[in-house]
């Protein structure tokens, strides 16, 4: 590694993927998601900020017309029950589109449920998922319209390529494992 990076909630240790495996599956995930889309011009839609330089990507490797909206969410912080808020909601009409929800992690797929349930109130043409990395183990929800998947990762927390924590790490190129010293549990929930 080319540095050490720490925080009060961590440090980044050894490379996980490397900005050249990540490429390299994005690239496919962008073929695979225009195979299935061709001629349908969907909407890529992404949470801000952890998301948007894997949608920086994806765009770039899809080769057939789509546009982009981003959404922001938060948790809320009363509970510990993983519930989230929309605090910016999507610009693009949703009805008639056959809308791909962009995440990072999905994980619990707590998230990911409640966009689903927000967006299909839209009355999308379709609604389905891609995401970079994939825990399955840590499902909380079934049946999630996740169709697309670029790495089944292990129970860690990573930085890089977007992914952070207390806001730093997010500009390593390489997807790096968190050392966690002492992670709140909504640090652990967000990654």
């Amino acid at each position: 590694m080319e540095h050490a990076a720490a925080s009060e909630n961590g440090v980044v240790g050894d490379v996980f993927l490397t900005r050249e495996q990540i490429g390299k599956r994005v690239v496919e995930l962008g073929t695979e998601i225009g195979a299935a889309y061709d001629g349908l011009d969907p909407l890529l839609v992404a949470p801000l900020k952890s998301s948007v330089v894997f949608l920086a990507d994806l765009t770039r490797a899809l080769a057939i017309p789509h546009t982009l909206d981003v959404i922001e969410l938060a948790p809320y912080t009363d509970g510990e029950d993983g519930s989230v808020r929309l605090l910016k909601d999507v610009d693009t009409p949703l009805a008639g589109r056959h809308v791909i929800l962009v995440e990072d992690v999905v994980d619990t797929g707590l998230t990911l449920h409640f966009l689903c349930r927000t967006l299909a109130l839209r009355d999308p043409a379709s609604l389905a998922a891609v995401t970079l990395l994939d825990r399955p183990y840590r499902r909380l929800v079934d049946e999630l319209p996740l169709r697309f998947i670029g790495f089944t990762v292990p129970d860690e927390l990573f930085a890089g390529y977007g992914l952070g924590l207390d806001e730093r790490w997010r500009a390593l190129p390489d997807l790096h494992v968190v050392s966690s010293v002492a992670l709140p549990s909504a640090a652990i929930e967000a990654a």
